[in-house]
Order: C-alpha cells, then sequence, then structure tokens
C-alpha cells in the first residue's frame, strides 16, 4: 500500500508540474504576443509622417522612374563624384564625416538613402530585393548624369551597389566595398525552418516582429553596439541619428516587406554569384574592419581572391562600421584610394552646402 500510496503522490506531483509548466508557456506566450502588439501599436501611432516632413534640408530628393530619392551632398558641384550608399537600417546621414572629408578635398561626395530606408519614397507593393535596389541606384546616377563615379557600398548595401555597377558600368569608374554583406558562399537551395517562413508569410506578424526590432527606438543603441566593436561608439547622437527616420509613414510594414524577402529570397542576384566577379576589371577597394563579427575578415579574403586586382584594406580596432566608429581612418583610406585610382580631385567650380 506504501508503494501504491508513493506513486500515487509522484503522479500527482508530475500533474502539478505540468499543470505548472503548461501555466508558465501560455503566460509566456500571452506575454511575446502581448508585446507584439504593443510595439506595432507604438509603430502606428509614431509613423505618422509623409518622407518629406522630417527629412533634413541639407539633402534634397531626386525625381526618377523609379521614385523620388532623397540624397545629401558635400562638395564642389563639379568635383568627381563618389556616391555612398549605407547598409540595414541606416540612411545617408551615417555618412557625414565622410561627406566633409570628401568637400575638404574637392571630391563630391553624394550620400543616398537607399529604399526602403531613410527618406526616399517607399512604396508597400515593393520587396526590394537587391537588383530593384541597384535599379534605383542607377536611376540616381542617370538622373544626377554622374560620369565616372566611385561606388562605395556598405554592408548589405553592397549587393545593391554591384547592381547598380551592372547595370551602369559605363558610369562607374572604380568600386569600394565596406565590410560588404554579399552572401557569396550561402548555398541557394538553403530556406530559413519553416515556422519562420510562416511567421514571415503573414503581414500582420511580420510587422509586428519589425516592430519589436528592427524599428523599435527601444532597441537602437543595442543593435548599434551589436555591430561595433566599442559600445562606447554607439553614442546619443549616433543613436538618435539612427532614429530619426522611424517617424516616416508605413515604415516597418515596408522594412518588413524587404526582411522577408531578404530572408527568403525569389532568386539568387548576380551581386551574389561569384563568378560575376571575375568580370569586374575596374579598381577595387575592400576596406574591412579587423573585429568585424557580422561580415568577418575571413570574407574580405574570400572577395579579395574573387578579385585579385583589389586591394584590401583592414582598419585596425573597429568592427563593421568604420566609418562612424573610427571616422578618420577610414577617411584617410577611402581618400588615399581616390587620389590613386579615382578621377582627380576638383581645383574649382559652385559648391554645395558651403563648402569650398
Amino acid at each position: 500500500m506504501r508503494h501504491a500510496a508513493h506513486q500515487g503522490r509522484s503522479r500527482l506531483m508530475i500533474q502539478r508540474a505540468f499543470r505548472v509548466t503548461a501555466w508558465l508557456a501560455g503566460a509566456l506566450i500571452v506575454c511575446v504576443f502581448g508585446a507584439l502588439v504593443v510595439f506595432r501599436g507604438l509603430a502606428v501611432v509614431r509613423e505618422l509622417d509623409g518622407v518629406s516632413r522630417h527629412a533634413p534640408a541639407s539633402g534634397r530628393f531626386v525625381p526618377t522612374p523609379l521614385g523620388h530619392v532623397f540624397i545629401q551632398e558635400a562638395g564642389p558641384e563639379a568635383g568627381p563624384a563618389v556616391l555612398l550608399v549605407h547598409g540595414t537600417a541606416a540612411w545617408s546621414e551615417i555618412w557625414r564625416p565622410t561627406l566633409d572629408a570628401l568637400a575638404g578635398r574637392g571630391f563630391r561626395g553624394i550620400a543616398v538613402d537607399l529604399p526602403p530606408f531613410g527618406f526616399s519614397e517607399k512604396s508597400l507593393a515593393s520587396t526590394y530585393e537587391p537588383e530593384e535596389q541597384g535599379r534605383v541606384l542607377a536611376a540616381v546616377l542617370a538622373a544626377l548624369d554622374l560620369r565616372d563615379v566611385v561606388l562605395v557600398g556598405h554592408s548589405f548595401g553592397a549587393r545593391a551597389t554591384l547592381e547598380a555597377l551592372l547595370s551602369s558600368p559605363a558610369r562607374v569608374r572604380a568600386l569600394v566595398l565596406v565590410d560588404a554583406a554579399l552572401g557569396l558562399d550561402v548555398p541557394a537551395d538553403v530556406q530559413p525552418p519553416l515556422p519562420l517562413r510562416a511567421l514571415l508569410a503573414f503581414e500582420p506578424l511580420r510587422s509586428a516582429l519589425v516592430a519589436s526590432t528592427l524599428t523599435n527606438p527601444l532597441l537602437t543603441a543595442r543593435l548599434l553596439q551589436s555591430l561595433i566593436r566599442d559600445p562606447a561608439d554607439a553614442t546619443p547622437e549616433a543613436v538618435a541619428m539612427l532614429q530619426r527616420p522611424m517617424t516616416v509613414r508605413h515604415s516597418t510594414r515596408i522594412a518588413g516587406n524587404w526582411l522577408e524577402r531578404f530572408l527568403v529570397p525569389s532568386g539568387r542576384p548576380a551581386s551574389q554569384q561569384p563568378e560575376t566577379y571575375g568580370r569586374l576589371h575596374l579598381p577595387v577597394l575592400l576596406l574591412w574592419g579587423d573585429s568585424d563579427t557580422v561580415t568577418p575578415l575571413p570574407q574580405a579574403q574570400r572577395l579579395h581572391a574573387l578579385l585579385p586586382q583589389a586591394r584590401l584594406q583592414v582598419l585596425p580596432d573597429v568592427g563593421h562600421i568604420p566609418h562612424l566608429e573610427d571616422a578618420a581612418a577610414f577617411n584617410s583610406a577611402l581618400l588615399g584610394f581616390l587620389v590613386n585610382y579615382g578621377p582627380g580631385p576638383a581645383t574649382a567650380g559652385s559648391t554645395r552646402n558651403g563648402t569650398e
């Protein structure tokens, strides 16, 4: 009887433990779901402005067949052009120190807001795949009638930069890739797990996930710190700069469209195919942070092997965003390349933003 009683008590304890575990799991699911709903609601309330309302007066919108693209410029209008393309969740202002450095040496620096980020015109119907982003950049080159331009692409923005080069090679003189996230060795048949694909395919859940992470102002500093070597470089000013476009209407939903296609691509763009790089015969600079954990240095070495004419320059003590972490070292390396391989700087001509 004692054995039977012991078994009964054990069974009862297991049942209670199961009920407690089930209750805790249910409570956790409710909390997570509630948090997603709250953050999505906050995004809807926050994202009420048109793209032009809070765009800085230091820039302008360039009309193209693919929409109005926001750019910021510095330097002589007749100076040799350098087009700067940011990475995920950034915008043109992240290049401010580089724009000033270029202008100071007579170059015409042009930083573009690559849709769906920043203040450029956005569309709910677009998925913003690399080929489409490349066409946007090529449209900007055409609208500004830029020739002999040097393209500078950072992180995931490097994919669009490569696509722009491939579609408008006659306009491009040289290429600079900064900690480029190209995915060259990602197998074509790799897909996210089915539950994640299902989540991404359902727009309300997808938008709630993005609102809780990518476009959540409470996480901007944490996300920035995860990309850089020294957390102290995630200054309040840098965080506020990255947050500025977060009031643009439908930013979260459109970023979700981009995220779904990024994680579940419909094809393999040319910029992601290793054989593409053997067809590039222009000067190339690869600038890489030695402490980059997002696109580690072996990825730079792999890219360098595909581009034997390229120059690989490793910047010490910086992570994935060297132009933010150590602007002086980054700008010195970029200008050294431009002087040797880019078009010569202008010595005269009209200026933008008062830069002489």
